[in-house]
């Protein structure tokens, strides 16, 4: 990664150790040993520590009083918290998308959809982001920025859920339906349709990996 374009190295730090967490190359529950992973992303220790923070604030890392690092657990009642907003703002980006597009939207989002296959079992860094670009391309023709953001960081929380939802595989009727939707949900928003764009983004939403994810982790005493 260049190092360029980062303030400090706690900033470095931070992106790095995020990017490994998010991407599940750093597990849920796995311990951190500062001293070794200080190594693997190339500083000291206290960038590091000063990284660890700022991710404890997010819900990524546990510290407890003697600074042991944890990759915070997955947890059913922030996959429902993350399910339920999702549930609301993607469909009013995809609402908002199919009424304020723009020509330059409709190419990005076509270009992100061209060649898009549906999430396996086991999706590698790279196939995650080109999802998060379809879907990023729709929220940004929404033209409405704090939506933007809000869903951009929603997106990020999700995707150690998402991995974990996909482990129990997919089959191929799944993963061809999961790819109509993207393709009927982009000649919505192309087509102008607010309502059936809104339709297809909340069923998208409800058949998704986090959802998947959400019903395995939840148990009998999980508040609905």
């Amino acid at each position: 990664m260049d190092d360029t374009g980062y303030a400090t190295k706690s900033d470095l730090a931070y992106t790095r150790l995020r990017g490994l967490i998010l991407s599940g190359e750093l597990a849920p529950g796995q311990v951190l040993a500062q001293a070794s992973l200080a190594r693997t992303i190339g500083m000291s220790t206290t960038p590091l520590r000063e990284a660890l923070r700022r991710l404890k604030q997010e819900g990524l890392v546990d510290l407890d009083a003697h600074r042991d690092a944890r990759v915070r657990a997955l947890d059913a009642a922030e996959a429902r918290d993350l399910l339920e907003l999702r549930r609301t703002l993607d469909p009013l980006a995809a609402s908002l998308a199919a009424r304020r597009r723009t020509d330059d939207d409709l190419t990005a989002i076509a270009a992100a959809l061209d060649g898009l296959e549906s999430l396996d079992s086991s999706p590698s860094a790279p196939q995650l982001e080109r999802h998060h670009r379809f879907h990023a391309a729709i929220h940004r023709a929404s033209h409405n920025a704090l939506l933007v953001q809000t869903l951009d960081g929603l997106w990020m929380k999700t995707d150690r859920y998402r991995r974990h939802g996909l482990e129990t595989g997919r089959s191929g009727e799944e993963r061809e339906a999961r790819a109509t939707e993207h393709r009927l949900l982009y000649e919505a928003v192309r087509g102008g349709d607010a309502d059936a764009a809104a339709d297809l983004a909340l069923r998208h939403v409800e058949t998704s990996s986090g959802a998947r994810s959400l019903d395995r982790l939840a148990g009998p005493g999980t508040p609905a």
